[in-house]
């Protein structure tokens, strides 16, 4: 958690979160001071286009952060045909959802395969491709990730259910997971396609106090690549389950049993009722979880972003979970 409520803002703009970042040193600000912390020594400073420079944390002397601007390079190097929509905070956290112009139909709608990224200069939401953190995607037995993005409330929607071999297998664990009502770590990988190797040491060596920028560049952009040439996923196999089951209890009743904040939950019924409205629906799992889903990432709370995430996480498993039963 941080202590400063904020409000996701969002952007097409990568002006917006590509803005000048770099360090300042204690030593250089403080000269006529012995300083003793010597753990924490680097300021993360950044400008915000119209703004005051903002100190976004104070890290070690040998962390790296990953300016934005790097990977704008790597996006652009990649793709010419895509569609920027990111959400960032007065913080220094950015959900980058990168909208690519492949659509699968669910329930309907025509929902854009995308590649979602986050990043902050704060510390708090670390990097990660599709919900996975970059040393977890660069090893090869990690099953990838995928995103989807919903134009009709400006949602990212991750790929929570990916990293199961098969919807029988998700189901299983989903049961347990219930049954325990508590989340139970991820079962071994079946069937996982071959992947590119990564030496052990090199994953153990790949992280924020070893990173060069143009190391992790590298790494991004070999990612990516692997990404983009995945196609099937599960989780549109139970999106698709989502849309076609309705809901049994009162969406009031179900939503108090989510883990979100009471207010959260009370913003997404008012959501559920106008996607019903625009959509001329009834009420289904899949609107359930997009209109959480929007209060989640639109709301003003003081949720980092990653706590946005996992709860949106336990959310979608939860609501899977009631589906299936």
């Amino acid at each position: 958690m941080t202590y400063i409520s904020t409000e996701p803002r969002v952007t097409g703009n990568w002006n917006d979160i590509c803005y000048p970042i770099g360090s300042e040193w204690l030593t250089d600000l403080l000269p006529d001071y012995d300083i003793i912390a010597t753990d924490r020594q680097q300021l993360v400073v950044g400008q915000m286009p119209g703004g005051r420079k903002t100190l976004f944390g104070i890290q070690s002397a040998d962390y790296t952060f990953v300016p934005n601007a790097a990977i704008r390079e790597v996006i652009d190097g990649l793709l010419a045909d895509y569609q920027l929509v990111a959400k960032h905070t007065v913080t220094g956290e950015f959900s980058i959802c990168i909208v690519l112009p492949d659509t699968v139909q669910i329930g309907g709608e025509a929902i854009h395969r995308s590649l979602t990224l986050t990043n902050s200069y704060n510390g708090k939401t670390p990097f990660s491709i599709q919900g996975q953190s970059l040393m977890t995607v660069l090893d090869p037995a990690t099953r990838l990730g995928s995103s989807l993005y919903r134009d009709l409330c400006q949602n990212g929607l991750m790929g929570w259910a990916d990293p199961f071999s098969d919807l029988p297998a998700y189901r299983s664990w989903l049961g347990q997971w219930t049954s325990e009502f508590k989340k139970k770590g991820l079962p071994a990988r079946k069937g996982v396609p071959e992947r590119t190797r990564q030496a052990r040491s090199d994953i153990r060596n790949i992280h924020h106090n070893s990173l060069t920028i143009e190391r992790f560049q590298e790494h991004l952009h070999a990612l990516l690549v692997e990404h983009l040439a995945t196609t099937a996923n599960l989780t549109t196999e139970v999106y698709a389950h989502l849309t076609r089951t309705g809901v049994p209890l009162s969406d009031e009743t179900l939503l108090k049993s989510l883990p979100i904040p009471v207010q959260l939950a009370k913003q997404a019924r008012e959501r559920l009722r106008l996607e019903e409205r625009l959509l001329e629906a009834e009420p289904s799992y899949w609107l359930l979880y997009n209109a959480v889903n929007y209060s989640l990432f639109t709301a003003r709370s003081s949720l980092t972003l990653n706590d946005r995430y996992r709860l949106d996480e336990r959310v979608f498993h939860q609501l899977a979970a009631h589906s299936f039963a």
